[in-house]
């Protein structure tokens, strides 16, 4: 009798602790995040209290309002917040789309089409992620500046895709490489051009492996914030990220601001990845089965 209950007890306990360790992770995980949107909706003089007040007693979108409505009386950092955004979907979308597009015809072409040292080449375009980035910082600003392209989107988009392009074409060659030859070799036998198949018979197969990809590659985009503090000095061209670690100033530091902009910051990738989370998923599981 006693063996059974402890054969019941077991189970449970194991089952208990799995739920305990599960609630701690997401605990980890979400509690920044639960925190930057409560301070968002706080004043300062609620974030300075101490002890801190965790639920803000007056909340207020106060934030969001001087951030978002153009004749607001917000600070200086606050009234570029909107043009760095708009800087950011440009530069992010654009790097995305030329990613795919390019990507696509390197690796269609890296898989079906075989030459020598193809299994090198597509070791070095991954291995470029390996660079650092300050090892390129000088070198790519002096291109820049022979090119006259400082401190306009053109220099952050020429510099994201350095970095996207070859992890596009790497992630794109691994998905196509699951897609049968007997579908290109009937093709082929109908008189379809290299061009032709891919546009119409791959890429409609490939769409969850693209979307994956444009979501990575547009992440990196947008979240990239080196480079974009050293190639932009002006408002016309600086993204989201430098203009959140701008409302730190010398004297003073706008927290309330800071995390309203984190917030609105983080809401285009998180609103993406909710509308194509399946596709996300079909994508990197897809390109895990061979044929």
């Amino acid at each position: 009798m006693n063996g059974n209950i402890n054969s019941v007890r077991k189970p449970r306990l194991k089952h208990f602790g799995y739920l305990l360790l599960v609630i701690l992770v997401l605990v980890f995980i979400y509690l920044p995040v639960a925190w930057l949107i409560i301070s968002s909706i706080s004043t300062r003089a609620e974030l300075l209290n101490v002890p801190i007040n965790w639920i803000p007693r007056n909340p207020t979108f106060h934030n969001y309002f001087n951030i978002l409505m153009p004749g607001a009386d917000t600070s200086g950092a606050a009234q570029t917040f909107r043009i760095t955004l708009r800087n950011s979907l440009i530069v992010s979308t654009s790097v995305t789309l030329i990613s795919l597009l390019v990507g696509s015809l390197a690796a269609y072409a890296l898989v079906r089409i075989r030459f020598h040292f193809n299994e090198i080449f597509m070791i070095g375009l991954i291995a470029t992620r390996m660079i650092p980035e300050i090892s390129l910082v000088i070198p790519l600003y002096i291109l820049a500046s022979r090119v006259h392209i400082l401190n306009t989107p053109f220099v952050l988009i020429a510099t994201y895709l350095c970095f996207s392009l070859p992890f596009a074409i790497w992630l794109m060659a691994a998905f196509f490489e699951t897609i049968p030859l007997e579908l290109e070799d009937a093709a082929l036998i109908d008189g379809c051009s290299r061009l032709r198949i891919l546009f119409q018979i791959i890429i409609p197969i490939s769409v969850p492996g693209l979307i994956s990809t444009a979501l990575f590659v547009f992440l990196l985009a947008w979240d990239e914030f080196f480079f974009a503090l050293i190639f932009t000095s002006t408002v016309a061209a600086k993204t989201v990220p430098v203009a959140i670690a701008e409302f730190t100033g010398r004297y003073v530091v706008d927290v309330t601001g800071m995390m309203t902009g984190g917030v609105l910051a983080a809401i285009p990738p998180v609103v993406l990845a909710l509308l194509f989370q399946r596709y996300i998923v079909s994508g990197l599981t897809a390109g895990a089965v061979k044929g």
